[in-house]
């Protein structure tokens, strides 16, 4: 270590972060694994943290915790739809939060406090404690851009129009269409829309943001993030690079798909998830079923219990198609996905296109069929079927014929071997990326030093 890091890691051991995660499974991972990545620059780290959907906090003995406690029970979200999920959570959270965060602050050690961008009050729970926040974008940089363009999307017109016109392109917004433009299922869109503002104008009043993505993925985006913010912006990703995501796992993985895998051959599998929170009809989920087995692919198939409304797991399934994929398909509720994505046998990945997903199979050089259901998943399927060319999208959402077509493009089609191509092309920028020289190192050495800068320790 150099005397700038040897100073740098002594300064920094005197000093305390203060982060605060979103507690659903694609927010937690990326926080928990930034608190490593800078515990591992010499900060100590506090954790604040909801009792709801709160990870064994056994596997974190380096950092001090403390928990809210925010009466929500299970029955209350899996009946909510998200945005009244994260409506309830604030109304419970920004009391216990202001208090903790309140006590802490007497200690003049803590340097800013690292909040998951959606928890837009927090912006002024510092404000009046004199405490710079930084936030956390768990998403990709375009996507985040597109929440930040949805008031001028909405005066555009855009948001209001015809099934007949999803097709036509968002000229303010490429390579976006109308179709791609982030939506979440909700009762009441108006209100989705305010939180949305309420969001960005919180993130344009913090001291930085920290985007778990790498630089080569989306200068562009970048580029245009520092035209209409003034805000730094860090981006040090892929995060999981650093650390590793399993121990924060909200859910048992089943091992057994490991073996299962050993036993397929080279690149001969296509793993299919939709991540912790995404929810489908019985009817779709027969789709996703069909399009597998008339794909005649083998395949490692991820069905959590929840995935379908009112089903425990897999009794909506015929016997019929479980007797026809029995020797070449294998069904899991959980995979431990980083090892998965690693494994010599996958060919291609199925994914939601959750950005934690999508870094974690470029990472791993696996080309992608991307679906959607909501929010950035939108923005990234699109950027990834047509910007960086490394996964083939479904257009038609799920539709066994175009599912089964996707397979074999993919698997064992010219485009596939394309699409392989591109990604490993990507994959080699990355390996570079957090390595010394690489842009995600320098610009995570950028945070420390920023960090560094907020105040003087006593």
């Amino acid at each position: 270590m150099d005397n700038h890091g040897q100073s740098i890691q002594q300064y920094t051991e005197r000093r305390r972060l203060v982060l605060f995660p979103l507690p659903l499974q694609g927010h937690i991972n990326p926080m928990i694994q930034l608190a490593n990545i800078l515990h591992d620059k010499g900060f100590n780290i506090t954790i604040i943290h909801t009792k709801y959907s709160c990870p064994n906090l056994s596997n974190y003995p380096h950092f001090t915790l403390h928990l809210i406690p925010d009466g929500i029970s299970a029955s209350e979200v899996s009946t909510t739809e998200l945005a009244s999920v994260l409506k309830l959570l604030e109304d419970r959270c920004i009391g216990p939060f202001r208090d903790i965060l309140s006590q802490l602050s007497s200690d003049d050690s803590i340097a800013c406090i690292i909040t998951d961008a959606i928890w837009y009050f927090t912006q002024e729970v510092a404000d009046n404690l004199k405490i710079p926040r930084i936030v956390l974008r768990t998403s990709s940089v375009g996507s985040f851009l597109a929440y930040a363009a949805m008031p001028l999307l909405q005066d555009k017109g855009y948001l209001s129009m015809k099934d007949s016109e999803m097709d036509e392109p968002v000229v303010e917004f490429p390579p976006l269409k109308v179709r791609d433009i982030p939506r979440f299922e909700t009762h009441d869109p108006e209100r989705v829309n305010q939180y949305l503002v309420k969001i960005v104008e919180a993130t344009k009043k913090a001291s930085g943001i920290i985007f778990n993505t790498f630089k080569e993925l989306e200068e562009t985006e970048l580029a245009k993030l520092g035209e209409e913010f003034t805000v730094p912006a860090f981006p040090i990703g892929p995060f999981h690079k650093y650390f590793s995501a399993s121990s924060s796992s909200l859910w048992t993985q089943d091992r057994t798909s490991i073996s299962w895998l050993d036993a397929q051959a080279t690149k001969s599998v296509i793993y299919v998830s939709f991540g912790s929170v995404a929810t489908m009809h019985e009817e779709k989920l027969n789709e996703v079923a069909w399009g597998l087995a008339n794909s005649e692919q083998p395949f490692l198939w991820v069905v959590r219990p929840g995935l379908v409304h009112g089903s425990e797991w897999l009794e909506i399934l015929s016997k019929e198609f479980l007797e026809l994929i029995s020797k070449r398909g294998y069904i899991v509720k959980w995979a431990p996905q980083q090892e998965v994505l690693s494994h010599p046998a996958i060919g291609g990945f199925w994914t939601h296109s959750g950005w934690n997903s999508t870094l974690e199979s470029i990472c791993e050089g696996v080309p992608m069929i991307c679906s959607q259901f909501y929010g950035d998943q939108m923005v990234n399927s699109r950027y990834m079927n047509d910007t960086w060319k490394i996964g083939i999208k479904l257009e038609k959402g799920l539709e066994r014929v175009e599912i089964e077509t996707a397979i074999r493009k993919l698997m064992v089609g010219k485009e596939g071997e394309d699409v392989r191509r591109n990604i490993m092309s990507l994959k080699e920028k990355l390996d570079h990326s957090p390595k010394p020289g690489g842009s995600s190192y320098q610009s995570l050495d950028n945070l420390v030093d920023f960090i560094t800068s907020f105040r003087t320790p006593v």
